[in-house]
């Protein structure tokens, strides 16, 4: 509402007003609404933005022209300024930018306004500067050198002086860091701090991309001799406190190409015909103390990254491929949460515990679907038994209002040297629903044992996976997208009610052309989920309580969870909030980055895979439109490029941001968010990661 209330007084800055007719500029329409309004109006005045003209009746103050926040830079030139105090966003000129970078704390001098303009300014101060490095390609020629970029954020080569170019050769992939930038200087000045390799080689590329979101592509030596040291052998002292499961029929089920097993599956029919199903995590935590060199690098990097072809740990190999991983045949220390279930999946009685287990048999996902499929094969009284059980708890989730995307994943069969060689779509099927399932259930419960808590008695702090409802105006954005498709659902009512209708609308699209899509939009209208401190509940699970504990492995969130489960069990008091919460928006920061890499990655497959596919003609769905054209996802194997507004030359068209398109003003011609399209390969930039398409008229 801030942001509302700061422009309606910027667009109109000689303008007096009070909070009625503020409240009608914005749209506030209730009184609680207009309230906000007013409570808000005297905060602005007290912290100098308005000032008060006469009583309740407040103007834009202009004496307030500089403003503090964050600079964002592009590679286009549409510089912006986004202010800490929640106005509305300023843009700023190159000329005017004293040449900070994306992400730099800055105070900027804000210029008189013009009339139906948006507003502008000018960088008065870099505050922080953000240390940046950039990957590109070295152009060492006639004594010069550069290192030329497709940042997104930098338009400008990066000039490198002979002394900084470590040994960097002409069409070498590099990375580069930013020493200044001299205020009469075209290019900002850099030093070569890293040689990736050869432009092309699929090592190079990979860890160019991990470079260029600022992730790590080799493990510090230190961490590695620290993990090294760390005894594989368990002791006797060791099993000191823990329930033995050695004896127990115990199993991982994975992906076929998977190396660290963070979690098993015990199981055994109780003599009264209930099922106990233990779930067990390996115990990290019991070799990664806290503060030590090891835990400081896991938390920095905070997840495991997973590229097409390989994956970056983020624990060292000694751990999370030997010592914890759950290997079969081998005893290993875990944390477990032990449930009795019934024939219907009601939970008897649960508990948290510390275990030993000895894992009988490493199932495949596709050797455990078999076993579903077939009745026949190992361990298949207690796989049969499991799925059954886990059927029944994913119903009773749908009953209660968690959403149903089950959508597949696209992967790439590569040869020995990273070459994509086919596309595939790998499907959740019962085996990956039975995991699923099992470890949501344990989630849930390590997150009730702790947040959950008598009536007048406050939780103790924790670290939660929560997930928000879904903004109301993104919702009516889908309805209305979807309309056009013939579909429709509730976007009011209780919360259970728009999750029915957003998996009733699922179930109704599923095998039809525009089923990804249509997926693909409901997820953008979701918020994220994410961790904190504060329990919301995790709307899309329909969890009144959720964390991760589960994936210690490859997940800083679940470490840091199993040592204040630790520490809580033993009756430990509550650890200090703020420290937490901090951890945790760390961690929901450097998830995104990890999960933008693995896209980039996926996408430099994609566009590997066709570039030998040039001239070459396919069906697709438009999967995206924007000013600068419109985006093609072709139907056999999901690979995704940009037939440019530049090709559209039969006339002028014009986007339409709401309705998803493209129209053109002289004919009328619509080119929609889900239309059907063929197009032909007409151009593949590994560089960019971009495939362009010409339309198929």
């Amino acid at each position: 509402m801030l942001r509302l209330v700061m422009t309606a007084f910027q667009r109109s800055p000689g303008l007096i007003m009070n909070y009625k007719q503020v409240s009608k500029q914005i749209g506030a329409e209730n009184q609680v609404q207009k309230l906000q309004v007013a409570s808000l109006l005297e905060k602005m005045k007290e912290s100098g933005i308005l000032k008060e003209v006469d009583r309740g009746r407040y103007q834009y103050n202009r004496v307030v022209t500089e403003l503090i926040g964050t600079f964002i830079r592009r590679s286009n030139g549409r510089n912006s300024f986004l202010p800490d105090d929640g106005s509305v966003a300023v843009a700023i000129a190159e000329r005017d930018s004293a040449h900070a970078m994306d992400g730099d704390k800055v105070r900027v001098q804000l210029f008189a306004r013009r009339k139906n303009q948006e507003p502008e300014g000018e960088v008065v101060e870099i505050l922080e500067s953000k240390e940046r490095v950039f990957v590109g390609k070295l152009q060492v020629q006639n004594g010069l050198s550069f290192l030329i970029t497709e940042d997104r954020t930098l338009a400008n080569d990066i000039f490198i002086p002979r002394d900084k170019l470590n040994g960097g050769k002409n069409g070498e992939k590099a990375v580069v860091r930013i020493l200044e930038w001299p205020d009469n200087a075209k290019n900002p000045l850099g030093e070569v701090i890293d040689i990736l390799g050869q432009s092309g080689d699929n090592d190079t590329e990979m860890h160019a991309i991990l470079a260029e979101f600022g992730l790590p592509y080799r493990y510090p030596a230190n961490v590695e001799r620290a993990a090294n040291r760390i005894p594989e052998k368990i002791s006797k002292s060791d099993l000191k406190d823990r329930e033995d499961f050695r004896k127990v029929l115990t199993f991982t089920i994975d992906p076929k190409d998977a190396k660290d097993f963070d979690d098993a599956l015990s199981a055994r029919q109780l003599e009264n015909g209930n099922w106990e199903v233990g779930v067990h995590i390996a115990d990290v935590t019991h070799y990664v103390k806290a503060e030590s060199i090891i835990d400081k690098e896991a938390e920095s990097r905070a997840t495991s990254v997973y590229l097409v072809d390989r994956t970056i740990p983020m624990l060292p190999e000694r751990l999370c491929n030997q010592i914890c991983s759950l290997r079969p045949k081998e005893e290993k220390l875990c944390f477990s949460t032990i449930f009795e279930l019934n024939a219907e999946a009601e939970i008897i009685h649960s508990r948290i515990c510390r275990t030993v287990i000895k894992s009988d048999r490493r199932f495949t996902y596709e050797e455990a679907q078999q076993v579903i499929e077939t009745g026949q094969g190992d361990c298949k009284e207690a796989i049969l038994a499991l799925n059954s059980l886990a059927q029944k708890l994913r119903a009773k989730r749908f009953i209660h209002g968690a959403i149903n995307f089950d959508r597949y994943e696209v992967k790439f069969e590569i040869d020995e040297k990273g070459k994509p060689l086919r596309v595939y779509f790998k499907v959740s099927k019962e085996a990956n629903k039975l995991i699923e399932e099992f470890m949501l259930l344990a989630n849930r419960t390590v997150a009730e044992f702790v947040g959950k808590v008598p009536r007048g008695k406050t939780p103790k702090a924790f670290v939660y996976r929560v997930h928000d409802l879904p903004d109301p105006e993104k919702m009516e954005n889908f309805a209305t997208f979807i309309r056009r498709f013939g579909y429709r659902f509730r976007t009011e009512g209780k919360k259970t009610d728009i999750s029915k209708g957003i998996n009733t609308l699922l179930d109704e699209v599923q095998g039809k052309p525009e089923e990804n899509l249509i997926e693909t939009v409901a997820i953008r209208a979701m918020q994220k989920a994410k961790y904190s401190t504060d329990n919301i509940g995790h709307y899309g699970l329909a969890f009144d309580y959720y964390t991760h504990f589960t994936s210690p492995i490859r997940r800083y969130p679940d470490m840091m969870v199993h040592r204040l489960l630790e520490r809580y069990l033993a009756g430990g008091r509550s650890v200090v909030k703020k420290k937490y919460e901090k951890l945790c928006e760390h961690c929901s920061a450097m998830e995104q980055v990890a999960a933008n890499a693995e896209r980039a990655s996926i996408k430099y497959k994609q566009v590997e895979f066709m570039s030998d596919k040039l001239g070459q003609v396919f069906d697709g769905v438009i999967s995206g439109v924007t000013e600068w054209g419109i985006y093609v996802e072709l139907n056999d194997n999901k690979c995704e490029g940009l037939v440019p507004m530049r090709d559209l030359n039969d006339d002028y068209y014009e986007f339409d941001e709401k309705s998803y398109c493209l129209i053109g003003q002289r004919s009328k011609r619509q080119y929609r968010l889900g239309d059907p399209i063929t197009i032909r390969v007409a151009n593949a930039n590994l560089a960019r990661k971009q495939l362009d398409f010409q339309l198929v008229k």
